[in-house]
């Protein structure tokens, strides 16, 4: 098999709703999407609901262009996991993707390079595709680590699951700095680290899809997904405004096209 060009790699974007939803107020948010949204031929386009929502999301976008996943599941299969989650439940609720590694689990719930690897590999065996995510702290970048912390995130999961299992997984490159902050990495900022994450697997790396989270808006999107190595984007609390998030779709389906003048 050659190796896969820019063009071959579809962009993916993905919203990640967080802590935020009631049935009301998803029901008004998924109906102005859907009462927006244009084909895209280019681009796939995903939301990751708390758990509790997971049926009601599925439920309405069953007949949709947009894929259900999950923001993060307990490695194990199941027993004595009080408020824990499985891959099987999330693959039984209709997730097609799972995140994991998301800085907020790994600072807030103690995550380790090591339980995410746990993580990715039961998301595999469950059928779900995971969305890895890896990213440096502000002190790291300042330090001139950035790149050193990611590979070493990178790194224990590669060894765990090997890199053959990344032609069915995702990356997002979220700057710790950036997530939720309102700051963005610069698009140099972001290619350099996408660069670096791509050369991490070899000729393999070609076709991995990496995305970028930290601050997308429908204003910066266009200037990020331009750069050759950034596929599309993680969203946060973009992901909760239809037109932001409609927008920040169409910017990556007209850089996929080439029509981006």
């Amino acid at each position: 098999m050659g190796l896969q060009s820019r063009g071959d790699r579809r962009k993916l974007v993905v919203g990640n709703w967080k802590m935020n939803g009631t049935r009301a107020a998803n029901d008004r948010l998924l109906q102005a999407i859907l009462s927006g949204w244009r084909p895209l031929q280019h681009v796939d386009a995903a939301i990751c609901p708390p758990f509790v929502y997971l049926p009601q999301l599925a439920e309405t976008l069953a007949s949709s262009p947009l894929i259900v996943g999950a923001q993060s599941l307990n490695p194990r299969a199941n027993g004595a996991f009080t408020g824990e989650i499985s891959g099987e439940m999330l693959s039984d609720c209709g997730c097609h993707y799972v995140i994991v590694g998301h800085n907020e689990r790994r600072r807030m719930q103690s995550e380790s390079d090591l339980y995410v690897a746990e993580q990715f590999l039961a998301a595999q065996e469950s059928g779900l595709t995971p969305i890895l995510c890896v990213g440096e702290s502000e002190q790291a970048r300042e330090a001139g680590n950035a790149l050193d912390a990611i590979g070493q995130q990178l790194r224990v999961v590669i060894e765990a699951a090997g890199l053959e299992a990344f032609s069915r997984a995702v990356v997002a490159y979220e700057p710790i700095w950036a997530v939720g902050t309102g700051k963005t990495a610069t698009p140099e900022q972001a290619q350099e680290v996408h660069t670096f994450i791509r050369g991490q697997f070899g000729a393999q790396g070609n076709g991995l899809v990496i995305l970028y989270g930290g601050s997308v808006k429908a204003d910066n999107a266009l200037s990020l997904f331009a750069e050759p190595d950034i596929d599309g984007a993680l969203l946060g609390g973009a992901s909760l405004n239809a037109e932001e998030f409609i927008a920040i779709c169409q910017s990556a389906e007209q850089v996929a096209t080439g029509m981006t003048q």
